[in-house]
């Protein structure tokens, strides 16, 4: 069994604010204590391909491992390692992020992708996210009639993550956005 679901959330800011409010997300004080599930967001790599134009990046993302308390008892595991690969097109404006975790993939497999681009209906000024997620419990022979309620589990703490996610994105645009200005934060 897979549970998946998609969100969509526009932010009032142009699409070179939010997704620079991306970047910077995990090294606020303040954003640390709000995505507390964060436990350390590494840089592996970065590229910029000087004939596109595209900037590649992969970053290592350490987690509190997911789901209920009793199975991070049965799996002997508190954290969760990630990776996330990310292009940014500039030319396009366009940033698309991608997150699978590699480590518990023998218990859960869970796959994120966000797409920042304009907004339709304000390219200028706004900012479209779409996020989807893909949570799959591989049961355990003694819990496979719980699969699916363990991933419903997973399912609602990834959705409260996603938003306070975007609570860090808003404060962070509004926070780069003072800046631009010259005002302090």
């Amino acid at each position: 069994m897979v549970r998946a679901y998609t969100q969509e959330h526009t932010y009032k800011h142009p699409w070179e604010r939010v997704t620079s409010a991306s970047w910077r997300k995990f090294a606020d004080p303040e954003n640390k204590r709000i995505l507390s599930h964060i436990l350390e967001v590494d840089t592996l790599n970065h590229n910029l391909d000087s004939s596109s134009g595209k900037l590649y990046t992969t970053r290592a993302i350490t987690i509190h491992a997911p789901g209920p308390w009793f199975i991070r008892k049965i799996i002997r595991q508190d954290i969760c390692h990630c990776v996330e690969s990310t292009v940014v097109d500039a030319q396009s404006r366009s940033m698309q992020l991608s997150t699978r975790n590699i480590s518990l993939e023998k218990y859960i497999e869970v796959e994120e992708k966000i797409r920042y681009d304009p907004h339709p209906d304000n390219p200028n000024s706004w900012t479209i996210c779409k996020q989807e997620t893909r949570i799959r419990i591989k049961p355990l022979s003694a819990l496979a009639s719980m699969a699916e309620k363990i991933e419903q589990k997973c399912a609602d703490k990834f959705q409260a993550n996603s938003a306070k996610g975007r609570e860090v994105m808003e404060r962070m645009c509004k926070y780069l956005e003072a800046e631009s200005r010259g005002i302090s934060a």
